[in-house]
């Protein structure tokens, strides 16, 4: 299962100049329910609602979503083995989440303090 960061859907998105190989979408996908808030606030403030919301809200849709649940919240309140933004302790703490649950997850991600901080978990990465 193939993790989804913002910077990743954005990248997508936006039509950035690295972006995502076209066969991570045919990947199962899944994030935190904080990717939802993070992809419509970057659209908001470019102004691009009109032009890229439906794009956005097909592309959310088919992530699975991980809720911010007192589990989730409880681990990103914990130490990690690198320090860490508030977001991307919410994202790592929902990695965990679905890897003490069984599930295999790869990190898809521009982000490099969230990429760093990741390997230090030992997260794969997803070859972008």
């Amino acid at each position: 299962m193939i993790y989804l960061d913002s910077s990743a859907v954005l990248a997508y998105l936006l039509v950035e100049d690295r972006v995502p190989p076209e066969g991570l979408w045919r990947e199962p996908l899944t994030s935190s329910r904080l990717l939802e808030y993070e992809v419509w606030t970057r659209i908001h403030a470019r102004k691009l609602a009109r032009t890229h919301g439906d794009h956005a809200r097909a592309l959310i849709g088919r992530v699975a979503l991980v809720e911010l649940a007192p589990p989730v919240l409880a681990r990103a309140l914990e130490p990690f083995p690198r320090p860490v933004r508030t977001l991307d302790a919410l994202h790592l703490a929902s990695m965990e989440f679905l890897r003490a649950h069984g599930q295999a997850v790869q990190l898809a991600s521009y982000d490099a303090r969230l990429i760093t901080a990741a390997r230090a978990l030992k997260i794969p990465l997803y070859e972008l």
